[in-house]
């Protein structure tokens, strides 16, 4: 009894740390909103900016989970400002309002054209709220629309200023990084995919367990799109190249390559050939899913991925499949059975295909150049 309440504690710190060491990404970033909070407080009243409120709005809400995401909110939220506050400007500056009535007149005329941008560029998101803002100033603040239009302009900039000082400089925290963790982890669920999918020529997989195989790649492939554009931003915004770009195309087509394996699997092979191939295939799969592993290992910088052992397995299955032909038992197959085996067959060959580019692609970059690049 006493030995348990001792070890309490220790487990309730185990399962504290490990917690902390899953969530780093989204602590660094509790840190950096409220960092970037204060600061921009601070600074609304040392400049005397006339509503501190939106300052630090701003700063927060700009404040994002990485540096790419932080420098398109920043730059997306200052142009929707920019272009509410010049429009609806000029609306209170040429059209005659007063009183309730008059304000009715000039949020018809000033809100639908920025509601419209907004609707036709998200970028501009930002533009009515903006716009109402601007033509309803006299009603909350003592300043003039015109007044009301460059404060806004300023808050913004100055909040935006301050999100993007604290995401460089404070616990950053990059969407490359994000983008190649991300990978590694789409390799390591590829490398699953393929096992349980080239088991299926042993033992029948249907249509529906082979779509719940594979469900969860494309809404990984569609996240890691958005953290490699994001990198893209962070890397211009640093002056230096976009080193990610080739790692998508490699991914699509590595998926692609389980689709069609998925398709050439729905049936187990006929039983002669099940037999004779049963060996090599649980060989390919066995090597083709390590070098998916170790392919991610390599990107979270582990040693690079070796293609021997699966190019080895390939080709002693291309070998069984050439003296099956040989030995004329291919003429004894069904046309639906021999669609299925040269569909797995020219799966296979794509698959090794984009194995090399995947190695080529790593070999190039390198797991130390994606750390210094990240960092």
């Amino acid at each position: 009894m006493d030995e348990a309440r001792m070890n309490k504690p220790a487990r309730a710190f185990g399962a504290a740390r490990q917690w902390t060491r899953g969530h780093r990404a989204e602590l660094r970033l509790a840190v950096r909103v409220t960092v970037s909070a204060l600061l921009a407080y601070a600074l609304s009243l040392l400049l005397h900016v006339p509503q501190v409120l939106w300052t630090v709005l701003t700063a927060t809400i700009m404040s994002q989970l990485s540096l790419g995401r932080s420098v398109k909110a920043t730059l997306d939220y200052f142009a929707g400002t920019l272009g509410g506050a010049l429009f609806s400007g000029f609306v209170a500056a040429t059209v005659p309002h007063g009183g309730q009535a008059g304000y009715l007149v000039i949020l018809a005329v000033g809100v639908p054209p920025v509601a419209l941008l907004a609707a036709l560029w998200p970028r501009f998101a930002s533009a009515p709220f903006t716009a109402v803002m601007v033509l309803l100033a006299p009603t909350i603040i003592h300043a003039t629309p015109l007044e009301s239009a460059v404060f806004r302009v300023i808050e913004v900039l100055l909040g935006g200023l301050v999100a993007l000082f604290v995401s460089f400089f404070v616990l950053p925290s990059r969407a490359q990084a994000l983008s190649v963790e991300h990978a590694a982890a789409m390799l390591r669920r590829m490398a699953g995919v393929l096992r349980q999918l080239l088991a299926g020529c042993a033992g029948p997989l249907d249509l529906a367990r082979v779509s719940d195989i594979q469900k969860g790649l494309g809404p990984a492939l569609a996240r890691l799109e958005i953290f490699i554009d994001e990198a893209r931003r962070e890397r211009l915004a640093r002056g230096e190249g976009h080193a990610l770009a080739p790692l998508l195309p490699v991914l699509l087509r590595l998926r692609h390559d389980l689709v069609i394996i998925g398709r050439a699997v729905l049936e187990p092979l006929p039983g002669g050939l099940r037999e004779t191939l049963s060996g090599r295939i649980d060989r390919v799969s066995a090597e083709g899913g390590g070098f998916l592993e170790a392919s991610a290992g390599a990107l979270a910088g582990g040693p690079a991925a070796s293609l021997d052992a699966f190019e080895a397995a390939l080709a002693a299955y291309d070998e069984d499949i050439a003296a099956y032909r040989a030995e004329g038992h291919m003429r004894a197959l069904g046309v639906d059975d021999l669609e299925r085996l040269f569909a797995l067959g020219f799966a296979l060959e794509q698959l090794h295909q984009d194995f090399k580019a995947l190695r080529g692609w790593i070999e190039a970059f390198g797991a130390v150049g994606w750390r210094r690049g990240s960092g």
